[in-house]
């Protein structure tokens, strides 16, 4: 009870600094008769931007979540998921092509998931592939490039591969859980047969305590992303002009640190056409749902620090090796 107290005292306090900061400093500086920098209204905006892009996803995420936690047992999961490695981490990677979830809204999921049982390679088979190749955005992909499919497929193509490498050398490398910790006390009130409407109750009482623990490594994320959108050019990141190997390092910076949505990104990324590579639109593409910034902050307070960095490392080598050999094939 304390740990759930603490929690909602830090976001509350997160949210009140965000909130004074935004909003009740400009408004009284300017009624006193000064005037803020634009770069200061410029990153008030795309803070909010990206906290009202993601939120919603972050809400659909806690409820699967919660669902997850008061109606799915081990039962069901060992039913579902083979016991064979290599099928399992298919049955992820589908499963997630499948589910229209964002890069901040999964991670509550996939904890919930493994806590239940599933193995720590088919989440991150599921982590991976959910906000990449979901429908949504191969849709938003095909009409953000003109109604073309060659980038829409390439896109689903070259992800779901590099979330299959990714998840197998995950089985070989992590063979326990790594999460930080394991909600055993839930989990075992689960298997008594409670009424419906209780369940139903505590299902809203749980993705409660889920959003709050989310919300304030969104917050950060969110701050963190929108200060380096203010500050820094994008022209600043191309000093060795465009080549292809640089440009497609940029590309996957970008990616990480501008934090967009899955769902809307290739908008952003069709806008890059005429200043680098397609190869270097497609490593955009990818990288971004796999891991960006907010994200990472959501993932640091869901599993350990050295699989978290483990996963950062897998995920930047595989994606730019097959996105820079699709230039050649």
């Amino acid at each position: 009870m304390q740990t759930k107290l603490k929690n909602v005292n830090q976001f509350l306090s997160l949210l009140l600094i965000g909130f004074f900061l935004l909003f009740l400093v400009p408004i009284f500086i300017d009624y006193e008769g000064f005037a803020l920098p634009k770069s200061f209204y410029q990153f008030n905006t795309i803070f909010l931007s990206i906290l009202i892009e993601a939120i919603p996803f972050v809400l659909i995420g806690v409820l699967i979540a919660g669902f997850i936690q008061m109606f799915i047992t081990e039962d069901h999961i060992r039913t579902f998921i083979p016991k064979n490695k290599i099928l399992a981490i298919w049955m992820g990677c589908i499963i997630g092509s499948l589910f229209p979830a964002c890069e901040c809204g999964i991670v509550p999921i996939v904890r919930r998931l493994i806590e239940k049982g599933v193995p720590l390679y088919a989440g991150v088979a599921f982590l991976l592939t959910g906000p990449l190749i979901n429908p949504i955005v191969i849709l938003s992909t095909y009409m953000a490039f003109g109604n073309d499919l060659e980038m829409a497929l390439l896109r689903m193509g070259v992800g779901f591969v590099a979330a299959l490498l990714i998840a197998f050398i995950v089985s070989i490398l992590y063979p326990s859980n790594q999460l930080k910790r394991v909600n055993k006390k839930k989990t075992i009130i689960l298997k008594k047969r409670r009424p419906i409407g209780t369940r139903i109750m505590d299902m809203f009482k749980h993705s409660i305590d889920e959003f709050f623990d989310m919300s304030k490594y969104l917050i950060i994320g969110a701050m963190v992303a929108a200060l380096f959108r203010t500050f820094v050019s994008i022209q600043s990141l191309f000093p060795f002009g465009d080549g292809l190997l640089h440009s497609t390092v940029v590309m996957m910076v970008l990616a990480y640190v501008l934090s967009l949505c899955s769902e809307a990104d290739a908008f952003i990324a069709a806008s890059f056409k005429t200043m680098v590579p397609s190869t270097s639109i497609l490593a955009f593409l990818v990288y971004g749902p796999m891991i960006d910034l907010k994200n990472t902050f959501m993932l640091l307070s869901v599993f350990k620090f050295k699989f978290v960095v483990g996963l950062f490392i897998l995920i930047t080598s595989i994606v730019f090796t097959f996105v820079t050999l699709t230039n050649f094939l």
